[in-house]
């Protein structure tokens, strides 16, 4: 069982940046693995960055070189330092966990979710 909470959203300027950060409470944080997706209004879900419990990290293709994962598993977080942000990365966005190795990108594969964290990027 993992439960996930989000913080550090809020309101940037276009090209700047921001870091998302998701406590996890439970056992054995260092056997899951972990992601990120986003959501706009009037769009769909979308996967943007997992790794793994190895530190092998994934990026959609929108967010490469902007975006960066990390996960400390002495402290049980998980983070994602975004810059160069862009108003097309406004949405909210959710942390997410699976017990195993792999890391889909797909949002059926995450077992676990957060609440969300509000990213607001102005033009």
């Amino acid at each position: 069982q993992v439960q996930l909470v989000e913080s550090g959203g809020g309101l940037v300027q276009a090209g700047g940046s921001l870091t998302l950060s998701c406590a996890a409470s439970g056992r054995s944080f260092n056997n899951y693995a972990m992601g990120w997706f986003r959501q706009a209004p009037g769009k769909e879900r979308e996967f943007v960055a997992a790794i793994s419990v190895n530190g092998v990290s994934t990026y959609a293709d929108s967010v490469t070189g902007r975006f960066t994962i990390s996960r400390d598993n002495a402290k049980n977080t998980l983070y994602v330092k975004m810059g160069s942000l862009k108003p097309e990365d406004t949405a909210v966005y959710y942390c997410v966990a699976r017990h195993g190795i792999a890391v889909p990108t797909s949002a059926n594969a995450y077992v676990y979710w957060g609440q969300g964290t509000q990213v607001t990027v102005s033009g």
